[in-house]
Order: C-alpha cells, then sequence, then structure tokens
C-alpha cells in the first residue's frame, strides 16, 4: 500500500471525494484504487475563512511499481500491526498484576493473550459498583475510599473526557487503539488526530477488556487490596493481600495509580527505590463552551464538533504555566479518595455536549518547592492543598471557587459561569489555599493567555481548586530490564510509577512491562 499524505477536504467532505484525491495525488484513475484506508484525520482551523480537514490515506493499487514516492507525500505504507512475543518458557508460577487501570489492564491483557494467566488484584471496584459509588459521592458528599473516581476498574481515566492522544512514537499505541475499537470505542479513535472516548462510552471499554483477560485465561479481583510482599534473595516470592491470603508469584507488575498514597508509603516501609518527580498543581477553568467555538472556530463552529484548546505560558521567574485535559463540553467532578481532603478534575461524555468547557490550568512544582528531601514530599505537599481546599470549601467536599475577575482584581466576575461541580461550590479565596509562587505564577498567566485565546480570562469565568493529581509525585526506579531497582521479578509501570502522563502511554508502558516478564522467559520480539 502507498500512504498518501495532506489531501485536502472540506468540512462536508466525503469518502468518494478523497478517493478521487487520492487518485490525483497518485496519478492514477479512481477506478484503479482497490481500496482505501484513512490513517489520519486533522482539522485545520488556523484560518477562521479556509477551515478544512487534512486526511492521511493508506491506498492499494491494482499495480503500484510504477507509482514514484517520494517519502513525504507519497511514501510505502509501513507495517504498523502489533506482534506478540513468541517462543518462549512457561513460568512456574502466574504473574500477578497490582492495579487496573490502562497500564495494569494493557499488561495483563498481553501476558493473558501469550497465555501467561496473569492474575490481577484491584483495590476498587468493577465499572458498575464505582459508578454507584461515583454518584452517590457527587449527590451527597458521601466518600468511599476505596472505590471512587481515583481507584478501581479503569482507573482513573474512566471518570475523565477519555483522551487519547499521547506524543510517544511507539508501535504499541496502535495496539492500544485497536483493542479499544475492538471493545467498542469508536472506530474513529484509529485515525483520529485527537482520539477521545468519553467517559460514558469508556465504562464498557474497560469492561469488555477485562473480559477477554478472563476469557484468555487472566483472572481479574475486585477489592483485592495489597498489604505486603515477600520477599527471598531480593527477588519477589508472594504478593500479601490485606485478606491475609498470600499469593505465591517471582513476577508482580506494579501499575499503582498516582493516588495509591498508602500504597507508596508501604513501599517506602518496604525499601523500594523512590525519587521525588515534579509534576503540577492548580485549578480547573471553566468557561462557555460556545465561546471556546467562537475562538477556535469563527462562523464555522455551528458545523463543527466543540471546540478544545491548548495554552501554555512561562512566567518571568521562569515556571511554567499551562492548560491539561481540556474537557469540551465537559464538567468538572469531584475526585478526592481520602477523608476530609478536596481534589477535582475534568470529564466529558463521548458527545461533548454540554454547555461549558473546563481545563486544568496547572502550575510547574518542583522538588525544591516540596520543603523536604524525602522521596515522599511531593505527595504530602498535594495533601497539604486538599486539605486547605477541603476547609476552604467549608467540609462536606463543597468546593472553593472563585471568579477569575475577582482573583485577578479586575472585576467583580458577575454570576457568569454556572459551577458543573458536584456536590456544591463555595465561594473562596484562592490565596487562602495556594503558596504565593502559584497565585502568583497563576495571576500572570490568565491575561496572557487571553491575549492567545480570547475570552480565556473573561471576568467571570470560574475558578475551581484544587486540581492537584494531574500526575504521579513519585517515581518507582527501575533498571533497564524494567525491575525494581531493588527488587528483583517486579516491574513498575503506569502513570502511578511515575513513567507515563495519560491512558495510551500508561497502557503502552503496561505493554512493556509485560513484554519484560516474557523476555525473562525466553520470549522473543516477534519480527515483521
Amino acid at each position: 500500500m502507498i500512504r498518501v499524505s495532506e489531501l485536502k477536504l472540506p468540512l462536508d467532505g466525503t469518502k468518494e471525494q478523497l478517493k478521487k484525491k487520492a487518485a490525483r495525488a497518485l496519478g492514477v484513475a479512481p477506478k484503479e484504487i482497490k481500496e482505501l484506508k484513512i490513517f489520519r484525520r486533522s482539522l485545520d482551523a488556523r484560518k477562521k475563512d479556509d477551515i478544512h480537514y487534512v486526511y492521511t490515506a493508506d491506498v492499494l493499487l491494482e499495480d503500484e511499481s510504477r507509482i514514484r514516492v517520494d517519502g513525504k507525500k507519497l511514501a510505502p505504507a509501513p507495517d504498523i500491526a502489533y506482534r506478540l512475543p513468541k517462543g518462549g518458557d512457561m513460568p512456574e508460577k502466574r504473574p500477578v498484576v497490582v492495579g487496573f487501570g490502562p497500564a495494569g489492564m494493557f499488561a495483563a491483557l498481553l501476558l493473558a493473550e501469550m497465555g501467561l494467566r496473569p492474575i490481577v488484584l484491584e483495590r476498587g471496584g468493577d465499572v458498575k459498583s464505582r459508578r454507584k459509588a461515583v454518584e452517590q459521592f457527587w449527590e451527597t458528599g458521601k466518600l468511599d475510599t476505596e472505590n471512587n473516581v481515583q481507584f478501581g476498574e479503569g482507573g482513573a481515566g474512566t471518570f475523565s473526557d477519555g483522551k487519547l492522544t499521547t506524543r510517544i512514537k511507539d508501535l504499541r499505541c496502535r495496539k492500544v487503539l485497536e483493542e479499544m475499537a475492538e471493545a467498542g470505542a469508536p472506530e474513529e479513535i484509529l485515525w483520529d488526530a485527537k482520539p477521545h472516548i468519553g467517559t460514558d462510552l469508556l465504562r464498557g471499554v474497560v469492561q469488555n477488556i477485562r473480559e477477554k483477560i478472563i476469557a484468555l485465561g487472566g483472572e481479574v479481583r475486585f477489592h483485592a487490596k495489597v498489604s505486603g510482599f515477600a520477599w527471598e534473595n531480593g527477588k519477589i516470592r508472594a504478593v500479601l493481600l490485606e485478606n491475609e491470603e498470600r499469593l505465591e508469584t517471582e513476577d508482580a507488575v506494579l501499575a499503582l495509580g498516582h493516588s495509591a498514597r498508602d500504597t507508596f508509603e508501604l513501599l517506602e516501609r518496604e525499601g523500594f527505590a523512590l525519587e521525588q518527580k515534579p509534576f503540577a498543581v492548580g485549578v480547573r477553568i471553566e468557561h462557555p463552551q460556545e465561546m471556546i467555538n467562537r475562538a477556535q472556530y469563527g462562523a464555522a463552529a455551528e458545523n463543527l464538533p466543540a471546540a478544545d484548546y491548548r495554552l501554555t505560558y512561562t512566567t518571568k521567574a521562569g515556571r511554567g504555566v499551562y492548560t491539561f485535559c481540556m474537557c469540551p463540553g465537559g464538567m468538572v467532578v469531584a475526585a478526592a479518595s481520602e477523608k476530609c481532603r478536596l481534589a477535582v478534575n475534568g470529564m466529558s461524555l463521548h458527545a461533548r455536549d454540554g454547555e461549558t468547557a473546563n481545563s486544568a490550568l496547572l502550575v510547574q512544582v518542583f522538588p525544591e518547592d516540596f520543603g523536604s528531601p524525602a522521596p515522599l514530599a511531593g505527595m504530602y505537599f498535594q495533601r497539604d492543598l486538599e486539605e486547605k481546599a477541603f476547609r476552604a470549601g467549608g467540609g462536606g467536599y463543597a468546593a472553593p471557587v472563585q471568579r477569575v475577575g475577582v482573583f485577578l482584581g479586575t472585576a467583580g466576575g458577575g454570576e457568569g459561569v454556572r459551577p458543573t461541580y458536584r456536590p456544591g461550590v463555595a465561594e473562596s479565596r484562592l490565596d487562602d489555599i495556594f503558596p504565593a509562587f502559584i497565585t502568583d505564577a497563576l495571576r500572570e498567566a490568565l491575561p496572557a493567555m487571553g491575549r492567545k485565546l480570547k475570552g480565556f480570562d473573561r471576568p467571570d469565568a470560574l475558578l475551581t481548586a484544587v486540581e492537584s493529581r494531574s500526575s504521579s509525585p513519585v517515581r518507582i526506579l527501575r533498571n533497564e530490564n524494567g525491575e525494581s531497582l531493588r527488587f528483583g521479578g517486579i516491574y513498575p509501570a503506569g502513570e502511578g510509577a511515575g513513567y507515563a502522563g495519560g491512558i495510551v502511554s500508561a497502557a503502552v508502558d503496561g505493554i512493556a512491562a509485560a513484554e519484560q516478564i516474557a523476555a525473562k522467559y525466553g520470549w522473543k520480539k516477534a519480527g515483521k
């Protein structure tokens, strides 16, 4: 097949038009195209009077030998199929996967596909029970500390926008997308430049992947919390559970979420090599979605899906401020996992048809900001902010909010954007929650971002605190074989371990951990 790039079509363009464009680029008649597959579609909205889609397509011709490829607009379509490792021995004991977020899920899936029959331990519940617990929390403020937005089947990403964008270039990414599409995600995630699933569809996807793992001989246990490990000569021999069960194993993937704070403390007591990691904290900012659409698309907004944005700014002091996990047509959600500590996140349904847009607005924090060289100091920095936010909201998990105009001291702000956060909000002062270096950075960044995206710093935009769980505050150190630096047979993976920053990158890291376990038993990566 030949990959044809830079095929431009109007917003209402058809696949037949795309076929004609591809034929013209190849210098052939459309009837000579036997097959056309869309590889990538992106929206070019740089010029408001000329918004269009740009496609990359893989084309199969009756006779491709006469086509001269230039390596740019025309190139051989690469082989992007993922192939399982093969040809190795089977371990005597079943591997254990701790955590069933993206990293744990895909580590378990790959191990199951190779016939290694993994046992998955997830501290939270399955999607059905988890959704019930989360809805109860949002309605009443009654928090289940083991079954919530952070813990349970699918990890924190299950209650999010379900973004599948990533900057990493890895064949495993395709494996992740194809498995999700097979499990019920919309087919366009395979070719959309900014793929997303939406929390409503993602719940079914993760459940279907779980069922596939089980059908392949794996086992998934919910409400199964790890309490420790057994070692022999520096190598893992068993995973210990809170119910006093002991699972004998010589291989364990440690796929923690970034909010498994009690488990991080357990790892520190066990003697794991841990280090502080930079991350970012801040607020969720809400605007009318219609305003974002107009700012991004102009008059074409009515014919396009809900618009997103990505903004960055560097303060005069050199600290980065940026938007993250933007949720078009979404809502701000209560994301706490600990009593008397308040955290928020963003979420969208697949349709992204809500009236309000929200995004994290984050400020970089570094180990020197934590006030201690201890490995978990960043985690305690997060906790301190969450405790202050809980108090500022008046308890009961009402979130502290402040209008941009009030925060900047430029205007009263008015009623403006209605908060989407449940179970409720309370007018507050962000200065009572954050250290000055964070509020100073936000005050400097907001007007600058408003110059890039008209209306971003409008006085009635709403700031909700505190967004503290953007990424893990700690890294579990590992060697070149993916094993923990101090303990053999245990493989830290994913976002909580400090090696990923989203659903796809975490899933890819989980796949890599499974490959490393297979390599230990002589399995070889399959050639193309």
